[in-house]
């Protein structure tokens, strides 16, 4: 596992889109997030569409384009495996709901859909990471304040510092920032 000395540099790393603090990442706690997929992962005909590859690809795709905007406060390893824990259920709950409603609607997933699936899975995440036309594209969706407070985020510059500066409450500024990502995400499509 981590050594939790070098954990902050290593979170530190990732929100600044450093590759090879992302594969580090990928490196150490890909093996425990397969684990949890995997325990989550017991429908026959969801995995007949969908492996924990897929799913684990998606949670880190998405962990690192919020991580780059700052929107994560981690501290130590069990934070980060806790919350790719979280991610991933989610993650594997929204692809059932898609999947039983694809059911009742009369058809199934269709088929070039998990085609791409299968190709994306061949991206490593630090691929992912590395790609600048991801992270582009997600600044592009920011507007000039919401990327300001990314950034400032991305740096580790606490709530309360930046709301000093700028004015306006802490905990405002934090939602405006999440919701700001999760739009992005969304419009993305990267959820």
């Amino acid at each position: 596992m981590a050594d939790v000395s070098s954990f902050p540099d290593l979170i530190r790393l990732v929100r600044a889109g450093n590759a090879g603090a992302a594969a580090e990442l990928v490196r150490r706690y890909e093996p425990a997030l397969r684990i949890a997929i995997r325990v989550r992962l017991t429908d026959p005909a969801l995995r007949r569409i969908v492996d924990s590859v897929d799913v684990c690809q998606s949670v880190l795709a998405n962990f690192f384009v919020r991580a780059a905007a700052g929107q994560f406060d981690l501290e130590r390893p069990e934070q980060l495996l806790a919350l790719l824990a979280t991610m991933a259920r989610n993650n594997v709950t929204n692809l059932a709901l898609k999947e039983r409603a694809a059911r009742r609607g009369g058809g199934r997933v269709e088929h070039g859909h998990v085609e791409e699936n299968h190709a994306a899975a061949d991206l490593t995440p630090s691929q992912i990471v590395a790609n600048d036309e991801l992270l582009g594209a997600f600044r592009s969706r920011l507007s000039p304040e919401e990327r300001r407070l990314a950034d400032w985020r991305a740096l580790g510059r606490p709530w309360a510092e930046i709301a000093a500066e700028i004015g306006g409450e802490p905990d405002a500024l934090r939602v405006q920032l999440n919701r700001a990502i999760d739009r992005v995400v969304r419009e993305l499509g990267l959820e």
